[in-house]
């Protein structure tokens, strides 16, 4: 097992930098740059003004060698300056706002989780009953509507027609200030309930169809067949006996879903201006911030790689067969 888990870390080192040469390619080719974002917006910014800027930040140097540089000073944890006008450091920038983003989804990823999986463990005890069906239908809705539109259709019926829930933000911030403990809860709270719900209903569908295949898997073993037969009740069959072999396969799906702290974010935060970092990223990506850019990416790829290393790690607790490192 120690092995295996130094093999593991150590092989997320190429991949790390495997995933940063592809990202670092691929938004320098995209249409235009930090440069040109500039001249478009200013008309008096001139020719000399546009030489200066990309020498100081070494926009005209060969792109192997801007690598380079930005490898170096990322391995040192310095993500460098925001091409932004205020020129604040990229750390700066995402240390005022990853709080925001993490603690979004931490609530989204645990109602997904406290509703997906009863949801797909229901729908594999009672197979193709009607119960089944509907459950179905209704997660695969939520999968197919696209989640900007259910977004705007939610905004106006509930915000602007009933006038019950906040249309944007994270708060009220005229009258914030000047709330009680419990009713900045409650106003926060408030503010939650659209994003957080429609980020539920698009994502049930993935987690309690994997709960459901694999508790049907689980249902039809042998060692289910001779629980049965020895007359234990259904609920300890399902639930002693069945649950922990079944939630081995979401255990993929749990750690897959920590990349997407971030990377889910980034509609959710444009459409309802909840100031996190996928509205960060995404106001980077229009002005061709590279240097935020590439530093939420690290972010979003080493999410990534722990997300994998944890669920091969925590395979082995779940399932004492497993056993890595040995042949």
């Amino acid at each position: 097992m120690l092995s295996y888990t130094i093999r593991r870390l150590l092989m997320m080192i190429p991949m790390f930098i495997g995933i940063t040469i592809i990202c670092f390619i691929v938004i320098h080719l995209a249409p235009g740059n930090a440069a040109e974002m500039r001249a478009a917006m200013g008309p008096k910014y001139s020719e000399t003004a546009r030489a200066k800027f990309e020498k100081m930040y070494g926009l005209d140097k060969p792109l192997y060698e801007q690598y380079i540089i930005w490898l170096k000073k990322t391995a040192v944890l310095d993500f460098g300056e925001s091409f932004a006008i205020d020129g604040r450091s990229v750390k700066e920038k995402i240390g005022e706002r990853i709080h925001i983003t993490v603690g979004l989804n931490l609530l989204s990823m645990f109602f997904i989780f406290l509703i997906g999986l009863p949801l797909g463990i229901i729908s594999a005890y009672w197979q193709n009953s009607i119960l089944d069906k509907a459950i179905t239908v209704i997660v695969f809705i939520g999968f197919a509507v696209p989640a900007f539109w259910l977004a705007v259709i939610c905004m106006y019926y509930f915000s602007i027609y009933l006038g019950v829930l906040p249309i944007s933000g994270l708060y009220t911030e005229y009258i914030y200030d000047t709330m009680s403990f419990w009713e900045k809860v409650k106003d926060i709270a408030a503010h939650l309930v659209l994003p957080v719900s429609i980020s539920v209903f698009g994502s049930l569908a993935g987690i309690s169809r994997f709960a459901r295949t694999s508790t049907l898997d689980v249902l039809h073993e042998d060692y289910i067949t001779a629980a049965r037969a020895r007359g234990i009740g259904e609920g300890r069959i399902l639930f002693s006996h069945a649950l922990r072999n079944a939630l081995l396969p979401v255990i993929t799906i749990l750690g897959l879903s920590i990349p997407g702290l971030i990377g889910s974010s980034v509609i959710f935060e444009s459409i309802f201006s909840i100031p996190g970092m996928g509205q960060l990223f995404y106001n980077s990506v229009m002005m061709r911030d590279y240097p935020v850019i590439m530093g939420i990416l690290v972010i979003g790829a080493l999410l990534t790689l722990i997300g994998n290393f944890i669920a091969d790690i925590a395979y082995a607790f779940a399932d004492p067969r497993i056993r890595y490192g040995k042949k």
